[in-house]
């Protein structure tokens, strides 16, 4: 046979082994396994062939040698491949290897910009495993029973890992729980100095001062997390506490018109309280003990200096069950002036709501009669005329907890007049 012969027969030869290769498998072709078995030795087989010197007789043979060799060996491990080998070889096909495993590969050799976004292990596990389901479950429903069946036990393979990842998280979380113990204890002083200013409610200043100091020393971030709520506690404390004070400054003033002690009073709040301006608005409370102040009559003050305020007090409460108004309203702005102001402002009220009522029970009388009057002019006069009680009310007693009453009352006469 001619060296020309010789070479077209292997390379037919090498042509016939390599159409021999593994197809990705299929529901309708089950014998691919056995298939795949004989792969590896007619190809190494066929590669001889191609370099067989050219005296050698009989080529052919050689190749049907290699792969009844191949043959045999493949029939004795069939039980095994069929179980292991075959869904190993499944899961390196073609329709189960992902299109981005060269691309994953190359990003595994070159720094990631996502290495910045830290992934979330309680969504990002149960999103995975949700697209591992779903795509068995998009294989199944086109019919590839063997291709689902593959991919899902790719996904159980995984199962051992857990054990191996867990570990290893409960090996790390030790590690960070005795660092993490370590530097509490260098912190501790500051920690129980930080407690101990809350649980005295200790002003805001203080307490924040010392959490900046501990958060200055990078305790790590559990650490630095407490400083600042405790700080927010704090905060918390002392603006409740400076609230109790602003009321009773304010209670000074309005109930007892201790007016230069309240004012005094109130501008130390708001030295001690510079960081809670926004909250208390304190300039506002010294703005209105002065206002206060200055509405108030001085010769009046010094007159409670050396009389008696409850004597007063008394009398006005006489003078409004007598129906003398006019000496009852006087004596009890005079009254303002005293440490008694709560009990006249009381009493106050007491004394617009006697008068009002007088003034709307006539402004009832004269509606009656306009009501009984057929004349157009004479009933629109007496609608004019029952609404001059309600402003002399109105008029006379200006700070009258229900005037809304009375204009109200003025409105519907204003109404009935328009008709």
């Amino acid at each position: 046979m001619s060296k020309a012969l010789l070479m077209a027969a292997a390379t037919f030869m090498l042509a016939a082994c390599a159409g021999n290769a593994p197809a990705p498998a299929t529901d309708a072709q089950p014998q691919t396994a056995t298939q795949d078995a004989t792969v590896a030795k007619p190809q190494a087989g066929a590669d001889q062939q191609a370099t067989a010197p050219a005296g050698q007789s009989k080529p052919s043979e050689g190749a049907s040698t290699s792969s009844t060799t191949s043959s045999a060996t493949s029939t004795e491990h069939a039980g095994a491949f069929d179980s292991q080998a075959l869904d190993s070889y499944r899961l390196n096909t073609p329709e189960n290897t992902p299109a981005t495993s060269d691309a994953g590969a190359t990003d595994n050799t070159q720094p990631s910009s996502a290495a910045a976004q830290v992934p979330d292990p309680y969504t990002a596990f149960p999103k995975l495993v949700e697209e591992v389901f779903a795509h068995a479950a998009s294989l199944y429903k086109a019919g590839l029973t063997d291709s689902a069946s593959a991919y899902l036990e790719k996904f159980r393979i995984l199962k051992p890992m857990w054990k191996v990842w867990f570990d290893k998280a409960d090996t790390l979380l030790n590690e960070f729980g005795k660092e993490r113990a370590e530097k509490a204890k260098a912190f501790e002083p500051l920690v129980f100095q930080i407690q101990n200013m809350n649980r005295a409610q200790t002003a805001y200043s203080m307490v924040a001062e010392t959490a900046d100091s501990l958060i200055a020393l990078a305790p790590g971030d559990s650490l630095t997390g407490w400083a600042n709520a405790q700080k927010q506690v704090a905060y918390k404390n002392t603006l409740a506490k400076a609230k109790k004070e602003y009321d009773t400054i304010k209670a000074l003033a309005d109930n007892q018109a201790q007016f230069a002690e309240a004012q005094k009073k109130a501008t130390e709040l708001q030295m001690r309280y510079r960081d809670f301006e926004n909250e208390l608005h304190i300039q506002a409370l010294i703005d209105y003990i002065a206002g206060l102040a200055a509405a108030t009559n001085s010769e009046a003050a010094k007159y409670w200096e050396s009389h008696d305020p409850a004597q007063a007090l008394a009398k006005a409460d006489e003078l409004i069950k007598a129906g003398k108004y006019g000496e009852a309203k006087a004596a009890l702005n005079k009254l303002k002036a005293s440490k008694l102001r709560k009990e006249a402002n009381d009493k106050y009220q007491e004394l617009a709501n006697t008068f009002c009522n007088a003034q709307r029970k006539t402004t009832s009388q004269i509606f009656t009669k306009a009501q009984k009057q057929k004349d157009a002019a004479k009933k629109k006069k007496l609608l004019q005329d029952a609404i001059a009680p309600l402003d002399k009310c109105l008029g006379e007693y200006p700070e009258y907890g229900q005037k809304q009453k009375v204009l109200d009352n003025k409105q519907f006469l204003e109404k009935e007049i328009a008709k």
